[in-house]
């Protein structure tokens, strides 16, 4: 079975090394990207209300990995390299707004075996990366019609139909496409995990509408505009938003005032009172920012805590936020809580994007990041420590809090199955070393 396990990983593994992307475009001109940032400068945008900043949507530069084939001699370079705007957001905006695939918004316009799996989307087998080919690459822009359709968000807050349709359009576009890992589908896969503890029987009938529109959009936009590279080597990189945020929760605070941008740049809630206004960001912000795992034991502490004495009162806002919160940090790690077949496939992509990180930081001559090194980080190494360190308490704790649901019972289910496979494709690795290690009786100096 191991052997068998094994050689399906590495199949996956070299085709998908075939087929993937090296990276965007980046400028080879300094002059051409210094028109390209003032153009597209960090700036808040005009017309924001006072007391929260935005960025400009795609301000963050894409990591270009074709870095890896050429000769960086200095730190200098490499900072100067990682500072320039985004080639395909500058001609996005030469271009005006627009999308490139025809979409439809409502559910009865949605063809063929599409149309099928959307009719399951709350089911936990839902096969995110079958739904994004099925509808050729828009799988979040779909989901997220979708979604706002089911739970009445669009009657609800009035929201404008184009306005809408433009704003998903940018959420997707934003994320790297040549990311293994932190992509759209990435996205895609933690909207429809909310989706599917929104429907939990103990928190589902407290929720309000606001309570749904935070958690969807905060599931979407979490990751958006990732580069593809952690904060530790933006930090060592001395990039400007490791300077702009102080080196705390840099990613989480790029994705949530990123979403700001997008939501003012499209004036999607520009109907609604000021204050609401401020308050729906603030609390997206909240949300998006729970997702940095250097929290991990701050917020598993407090739910713990919460459990322990009995005091989660659902009809509370406060408390109701609070699990939302806790639902996002599942929905963003939930992939070892999938059927094999699915996280199998996200294990090999989140490694090849630590591995990617790794190759650039060795090319650069940085130190090399903790799970980048392919040299000496097997996949079943990483898989099997976050599943013990972060993974498994997270999600003990919410099967205490769903007193033990159907849908939690099936992910510890999961979850313990892989664990199980990933040590057995470990020690399949060590015999197979070991092996290695081991001369034969015909090699010199053996008896």
């Amino acid at each position: 079975m191991s052997l068998v396990l094994h050689s399906s990983l590495k199949l996956r593994q070299t085709e998908r090394r075939r087929d993937k992307s090296l990276g965007a475009v980046s400028f080879e001109s300094p002059d051409q990207n210094a028109v390209c940032s003032r153009t597209l400068g960090d700036g808040g945008l005009k017309g924001a209300p006072a007391g929260l900043q935005s960025e400009r949507r795609g301000s963050y530069p894409s990591i270009d990995l074709r870095l890896l084939n050429r000769e960086l001699s200095t730190k200098r370079k490499v900072k100067r390299l990682l500072s320039f705007q985004r080639y395909l957001h500058a001609q996005r905006r030469l271009r005006g707004p627009g999308f490139q695939n025809s979409l439809h918004l409502l559910d009865e316009d949605y063809q063929g075996q599409a149309v099928h799996m959307l009719s399951k989307v709350g089911t936990w087998s839902f096969d995110i990366f079958l739904f994004d080919r099925l509808s050729n690459g828009n799988s979040l822009v779909t989901l997220l019609c979708h979604l706002f359709n089911v739970y009445g968000l669009i009657r609800h807050f009035q929201l404008d139909m184009v306005k809408l349709h433009r704003f998903f359009g940018m959420v997707q576009e934003d994320y790297h496409s040549q990311n293994p890992y932190h992509n759209a589908i990435h996205a895609t896969d933690v909207t429809q995990a909310m989706h599917c503890y929104l429907q939990e029987p103990k928190i589902a009938h407290h929720l309000t509408p606001l309570d749904v529109f935070l958690a969807l959009l905060a599931a979407a936009a979490h990751d958006v505009d990732h580069p593809g590279v952690n904060q530790s080597f933006l930090i060592k990189t001395k990039h400007h938003l490791a300077s702009l945020y102080q080196n705390s929760s840099v990613l989480e605070n790029h994705h949530w005032r990123s979403l700001v941008g997008m939501l003012r740049e499209c004036s999607l809630l520009s109907h609604l009172p000021p204050s609401t206004l401020r308050d729906i960001e603030q609390q997206l912000g909240s949300l998006i920012l729970a997702t940095d795992i250097s929290r991990q034991n701050e917020f598993l502490g407090r739910f713990k805590s919460h459990l322990d004495n009995k005091d989660l009162q659902l009809e509370d806002a406060g408390h109701r936020h609070f699990m939302l919160q806790m639902a996002l940090k599942c929905a963003d790690v939930c992939n070892p809580c999938r059927d094999w077949e699915l996280s199998s496939q996200w294990s090999e992509r989140v490694c090849e994007e630590f591995y990617r990180q790794g190759d650039l930081e060795r090319k650069c001559h940085l130190e090399i990041s903790p799970l980048c090194d392919q040299q000496l980080e097997t996949i079943p190494v990483i898989q099997i420590g976050f599943i013990t360190y972060i993974v498994e308490p997270l999600f003990e704790e919410w099967m205490r809090f769903t007193n033990g649901s159907l849908l939690a019972n099936n992910m510890l289910g999961h979850l313990k199955r892989n664990k199980a496979l990933w040590r057995q494709l470990l020690h399949t690795q060590h015999k197979q070393a070991a092996g290695r290690a081991t001369p034969s009786r015909g090699g010199t100096g053996v008896p």
